[in-house]
């Protein structure tokens, strides 16, 4: 009695807000879903928060909380895409200098499709973020800035790509006054001589040394081996001593592949790490997700320790909007690689079309960051046309799977090597709005239902079954969503959207 009480009333307040709603599972992310290569910055009480977005747009992020515990997304950096990019949009890093907050950031510049550092401004943490454009193009590539102050002299480092047959290596320059603008030369401060691996550096200075803390390994991906390691030198410039019983934070029962973050002055003053790290259940499916870790002194000039890898999470997010807002909702994103949305939303309809590049065999889909490796997802579908309109778990638009409503048809369809499938369909009733079930289990296996009015879900089955382990691509989650495959003049019109975490 008391669990269908708590149903009831769950089912009455998604009705009544239209939000983000969270279960209370401590699941150990703070930030759950995709969200790797995590910068932080602290302002008067609050904590921002910036992430990766490879292909996805809107692009970068920004999460913000009071407890680092917490978080509520706020916005992007950017709404649209810079003018001198054309993808990759990893490692954003935050500073501050006078009133004027900095996004220093790594993308792939179209004129030669290679990965550099541009820089981005603002007087907010959180909006109206103005692009300055390139700012390390530096050999073969140059990603991962980070901002170190010494004696009244800032300096941004980032991490270079072998050049010549020499080993990947961290380097400097000295920071204009401004922050817009390397100055004079860049200087190593260390090289990957053992090849493990050294990116997504970040500093702290005390007792009279440098620490240097870096990842090593692969980052991505079910064969991934990230984990953090530090280094320490009495200047700036160096020479850095490793640490000898490196790496000081690695996988445990839950998670691996830590790494990539940057640290924080926590409410109590303690120093914290946010991270990323594959939860080793759901692995790619919720991508990398974003954690905080504290890092401990044991005695005065010794080596730091994260204190038995202490993870503080929160609670996984479910996904509930009735679309009644005045504005849509700021956690949906898209491939912009391959897809231009149009999206409006009015009196409880979304509606969603758009254009699809010539090769987009799968169509738009607004995706969600998942949570979890095991969900329901449901949507309600309004109108009937040609267009086929409905769910999707979406990796790429060479690998998706989806059921739509097509005309008087509800169809499951899949795209395998960008080939588009119909593997099953159902008539139903073109007078009335359809609703769609699509289920994810821990094993990764996917089955869709349909209804409409007060119907029993019915199961849409084909003859294979489908399961979402090809969706993941290398470096980002599959993401599941609302889906439109049509010509321009048509759309689609949704009336209810969620994503229940299991």
């Amino acid at each position: 009695m008391r669990t269908t009480v708590i149903k009831f009333l769950f089912f009455v307040i998604t009705l009544i807000f239209p939000a983000v709603l969270y279960a209370q599972i401590n699941d150990g992310a703070v930030i759950p879903g995709d969200f790797a290569d995590p910068s932080i910055i602290k302002v008067n009480d609050t904590y921002y928060a910036t992430g990766t977005s490879s292909e996805w747009a809107p692009h970068f992020p920004i999460f913000k909380s009071t407890d680092l515990k917490n978080w509520k997304q706020s916005g992007y950096v950017f709404d649209k895409m810079p003018d001198w990019a054309m993808g990759s949009f990893w490692a954003p890093e935050y500073y501050k200098i006078g009133d004027t907050y900095f996004i220093y950031y790594t993308a792939r510049r179209k004129s030669d499709n290679t990965s550099f550092i541009g820089v981005a401004s603002s007087k907010f943490p959180d909006k109206d973020f103005k692009d300055h454009g390139v700012m390390i193009a530096y050999g073969k590539e140059a990603i991962d800035a980070f901002i170190v102050e010494d004696n009244g002299q800032r300096y941004i480092t980032f991490k270079a790509y072998g050049l010549d047959n020499r080993p990947i290596e961290l380097l400097a320059y000295k920071l204009s006054a401004d922050g817009l603008k390397t100055e004079g030369e860049p200087f190593s401060l260390l090289k990957d001589d053992q090849k493990k691996g050294m990116e997504g550096q970040s500093f702290l200075k005390r007792d009279g040394y440098f620490y240097l803390f870096y990842s090593a390994g692969g980052c991505c991906g079910t064969g991934c081996s990230y984990n953090v390691r530090v280094a320490r030198a009495k200047t700036f410039a160096g020479p850095y001593e490793i640490y000898g019983n490196n790496p000081i934070l690695f996988e445990n029962d839950k998670w691996k592949c830590m790494g990539h973050g940057t640290f924080v002055k926590g409410p109590d003053d303690r120093d914290m790490y946010l991270h990323h790290a594959y939860n080793k259940q759901s692995t790619n499916i919720t991508g990398r997700q974003g954690l905080v870790s504290e890092l401990t002194w044991p005695e005065k000039g010794g080596w730091p320790v994260f204190k038995t890898q202490q993870i503080f999470g929160g609670a996984i997010p479910n996904t509930m909007d009735n679309f009644k807002a005045k504005a849509v909702g700021r956690n949906w994103q898209w491939d912009m690689r391959n897809s231009t949305p149009s999206v409006k939303q009015a009196k409880g309809v979304l509606t969603l079309s758009g254009t699809v590049t010539e090769k987009n065999n799968t169509g738009i889909v607004l995706t969600d960051r998942p949570a979890s490796g095991s969900f329901v997802m449901t949507a309600t579908v309004l109108n009937h046309n040609a267009a086929l309109k409905g769910l999707s778990f979406y990796g790429d638009a060479n690998m998706a799977i989806g059921i739509g409503t097509e005309n008087d048809q509800v169809v499951l369809w899949q795209v395998t090597d960008n080939k588009y499938t119909s593997l099953a369909q159902s008539a139903v009733n073109a007078k009335q709005p359809v609703q769609l079930k699509m289920e994810l289990a821990a094993d990764r296996t996917c089955t869709f239902f349909y209804k409409q009015g007060k119907e029993d879900w019915k199961a849409l089955t084909s003859q294979t079954q489908l399961r979402a382990n090809r969706l993941p691509q290398w470096d980002r989650s599959p993401r599941p969503g609302l889906h439109f495959k049509g010509s321009s003049d048509l759309n689609a019109q949704f009336t209810s959207f969620s994503i229940v975490n299991r």
